[in-house]
């Protein structure tokens, strides 16, 4: 992560800075959890990359709902690679809400909704578009 990527996170306003208690309300709450989904992230990536560094291959993770509710059904249990589903529930969650966050608009969810449809289920994000525009009018 660049220089660059660092400052777009972080807000720059020290007052708006102090209401992102990174350490203190995330860190500091959940560190157990957060190294049982950084263990997922590693399990992850040698299970698809295991020659390359750790990264978010993007391509391998495309139906983040859909996989956090497998896992959901079987929380409290360990999955086949000794991993528990609940840290693979907070990882698909955590990969939902990145995505989320970096959409421009506010349609991040058709993907979602789409995967698995049969097309004349789908929804059509042209037709959403317009259905909202005649709305506000």
């Amino acid at each position: 992560m660049g220089l660059e990527t660092k400052s777009f996170i972080m807000e720059t306003d020290k007052n708006k800075r102090k209401q992102i208690p990174i350490f203190t309300g995330l860190i500091k709450y959940f560190p157990k959890a957060l190294a049982e989904v950084a263990k997922v992230s590693y399990i992850g990536n040698q299970q698809h990359h295991p020659d390359k560094p750790l990264h978010w291959d993007r391509s391998k993770s495309t139906d983040e709902l859909d996989a956090l509710t497998r896992h959901l059904f079987q929380a409290g249990e360990t999955d086949t690679d000794g991993m528990l589903h609940s840290a693979k529930v907070a990882w698909r969650a955590l990969a939902n809400l990145e995505k989320e966050l970096e959409k421009k608009d506010d349609k991040w969810y058709v993907d979602q909704y789409n995967r698995n449809r049969d097309p004349k289920d789908r929804i059509n994000l042209r037709d959403e578009i317009n259905r909202e525009n005649k709305e506000i009018l």
